[in-house]
């Protein structure tokens, strides 16, 4: 039995000491490391987890997000667009949209920002047949956010999946033995922490975009809570 433990003991540190090893190369700089600190970051993803599948719109979510934890003097989410982007579409992503194969597609790769921090890279594919000239026109000419330029639609959005890509504790962590691993050093954050596959529709069902998000690191960029 002692064996056992003194296991898994060893196993969460070792764990633990991986990560740190990596702290100066990604880490939240205003964060310390340590079981709370980690607890405190699982919450806060899955608090913007909840508030992005209750939603229709992403870029709302995070103009919130921005708002409410100071990550800038102004709260709006711009966009960036990736210059000569491309990927093909495939024939499921043609039967997802419900369109045939000699239907235009386009393909769109935009960074959205508040402030200095990019917060997500989002991979649209949209169908410019289902919107309207002057939503084509912005999308092509301007750097205007997907959701923002077809607002207009009164779209919903259809979550396929959505999937941490990093957790902040390690696996079975509740069941196993505390860490032994000193507090002090800064948390260690993978560039991509939270993913989503959605899929845009018209209010009566029709699809006419689907996007892949994957959110960064940089949402976690604010002062850490002071729960002590």
């Amino acid at each position: 039995m002692k064996l056992g433990v003194g296991l898994t003991l060893l196993g969460l540190q070792l764990a633990f000491v991986a990560k740190a090893a990596d702290a100066q190369e990604a880490a939240v700089s205003q964060w310390k490391d340590g079981p709370v600190s980690r607890l405190e970051a699982l919450a806060l993803l899955e608090t913007l987890n909840a508030d992005l599948l209750s939603h229709d719109s992403a870029t709302l979510v995070l103009e919130n997000w921005c708002r409410s934890h100071n990550l800038a003097a102004s709260s709006r989410v711009t966009a960036q667009r990736v210059a000569n982007a491309q990927k093909e579409i495939t024939a499921a992503q043609r039967t997802l949209l419900g369109i045939g194969a000699d239907e235009p597609v386009r393909y769109r790769r935009v960074m959205l920002s508040c402030g200095g921090h990019v917060l997500s890279e989002a991979d649209n594919w949209y169908v410019p047949g289902r919107l309207s000239a002057e939503m084509n026109h912005a999308l092509d000419t301007t750097d205007v956010a997907f959701g923002r330029a077809v607002q207009a639609l009164h779209f919903r959005r259809r979550t396929l999946s959505a999937a941490l890509l990093w957790s902040p504790l390690p696996e079975h962590w509740e069941m196993a033995a505390p860490s032994a691993t000193k507090e002090g050093g800064m948390m260690p954050v993978p560039d991509h922490v939270l993913q989503h596959h959605a899929v845009l529709t018209l209010p009566d069902g029709t699809p006419f975009s689907e996007v892949v998000e994957t959110y960064t690191r940089e949402l976690l960029n604010f002062p850490q809570p002071a729960l002590r």
